[in-house]
């Protein structure tokens, strides 16, 4: 039996804790309770206990895409992300999966919703300890392409995957997705991620067939006058096991077609911000009663996988939207960051929170030297001072795979730069061109 305890610790599920600890048995929670009941073991002072953060939705193999078409429009800047993925070879996204799954894990999240255009996520995953459900992406107006490309993405990831790491399927967009993919993506009876309504570059295609998209040619769906969420709906492919990542663009009615087909929301703010998509309406999808995550996305998109930067997002756009310090607490935001994607990758019975019998995912943070100390709300000390450099500990399944000052991921990081360097090369000249 392995014991955690710290000045506090957080369950999530239940009160917070002073003093408290987790006793760990194999790869499961055996206890929580006062480090008085269960003992002291392993003791972290000015510290949390935290269940590990899960990671709704993610994009790993982008890990060294930061600052690539910064300040571009969705439309090119998806463009300008395509062209310079056609550079890699597999080992290199690989690299670039591992040095994710790394940053992730330094930052306490444990498990992540990653949505794959390669797989290499899978094989990042299953080496650094990190649980995923890996949702392999696919493309295209024509099922039987989408079928091929699907099988032969399994068929790479197949030795990587476990009951850690399982296999999900994501149709990317309406805009690069026709609804007969999209229902052949749902016949296959696993987790579906897709991305749904994130920008006006997007809607301005679907309803009109404008935009900034030329680049994109053959890429895109002929537009029918409809937003994906509103296609999807009547096509009968929204459903419980469908994760929509952002729902920045969504009206009334489309907040309500989402909840009535109890289909659950990733809502990654810092992504949206910096793209300028907008800000989502967090406040009436949780109002709803929808299943609401958080996640990262891409490093594409966002400057890292610094999930508490994530949190305090979260915060502050949830508050500035709505113009009410009360609509978001950092108790609330806690749990929408934990038991909140759980929810929404449907692995609650599982895991985001501190419950005997769950998986033993958690995180421990120090807040040594921070403004947050003396303790008055521990919630609010997580959320608002919490940094990846302040992790003392992430374990997955009772182990640690992540501790600060013994960790050390020099040659990873080497390798995924390497990869980034070759993005940043020039596209060779054509021999035809060549004077």
């Amino acid at each position: 039996m392995r014991v955690l305890s710290a000045d506090w610790v957080l369950p999530v599920e239940g009160e917070p804790i002073e003093n408290g600890a987790v006793a760990i048995d194999g790869e499961r929670i055996a206890a929580v309770g006062t480090a008085a009941e269960l003992g002291e073991g392993e003791r972290f002072p000015d510290s949390a206990i935290v269940p590990g953060f899960v990671n709704a939705h993610t994009h790993l193999e982008y890990a060294v895409y930061a600052g690539f078409g910064d300040g571009q429009s969705f439309g090119p800047w998806i463009q300008t992300h395509v062209e310079r993925k056609r550079r890699l070879e597999r080992a290199e996204m690989e690299a670039i999966a591992r040095l994710g799954a790394a940053e992730c894990l330094r930052s306490g999240v444990t498990t992540v919703g990653d949505l794959a255009f390669a797989g290499a996520t899978a094989y990042a995953c299953a080496e650094l300890g990190l649980r995923a459900i890996v949702y392999l992406e696919v493309f295209g107006d024509d099922p039987a392409d989408a079928r091929r490309q699907f099988e032969e993405k399994r068929e790479y990831v197949a030795p990587a995957l476990s009951e850690r790491v399982r296999l999900g399927v994501s149709p990317h967009a309406p805009y690069t997705c026709a609804t007969s993919v999209y229902e052949y993506a749902a016949g296959l009876g696993l987790p579906l991620a897709t991305h749904l309504n994130e920008s006006q570059d997007e809607l301005d295609w679907l309803l009109r067939g404008e935009g900034p998209w030329e680049p994109f040619g053959e890429m895109l769906i002929d537009p029918d006058g409809r937003s994906g969420i509103r296609r999807l709906a009547a096509a009968g492919v929204l459903g419980p096991e469908v994760v929509a990542a952002h729902c920045v663009k969504v009206d009334p009615e489309e907040i309500d077609l989402l909840a009535r087909h109890d289909v659950a929301v990733t809502h990654c703010p810092r992504s949206n911000a910096l793209l300028g998509c907008g800000i989502a309406p967090l406040d009436a999808l949780r109002r709803a009663g929808l299943r609401v995550g958080i996640g990262t996305d891409g490093v594409s998109s966002v400057p890292s996988h610094d999930f508490f930067e994530e949190l305090r997002a979260v915060v502050f756009h949830a508050r500035a939207r709505e113009e009410r310090a009360d609509v978001l607490s950092a108790t609330e935001v806690l749990e929408l960051a934990t038991l909140g994607g759980a929810r929404a990758l449907g692995l609650a019975a599982e895991v985001g929170s501190l419950v005997p019998g769950k998986r033993a995912d958690l995180a421990v943070l120090s807040l040594s030297g921070s403004p947050y100390l003396p303790w008055e709300d521990p919630a609010a000390a997580v959320v608002y001072g919490g940094a990846p450099q302040r992790i003392a500990a992430t374990l997955v399944d009772g182990r640690t795979r992540y501790e600060r000052g013994g960790t050390e991921w020099h040659e990873l990081t080497g390798a995924a730069s390497a990869a980034r360097g070759r993005m940043l090369q020039p596209e060779p000249t054509p021999a035809s061109a060549q004077p």
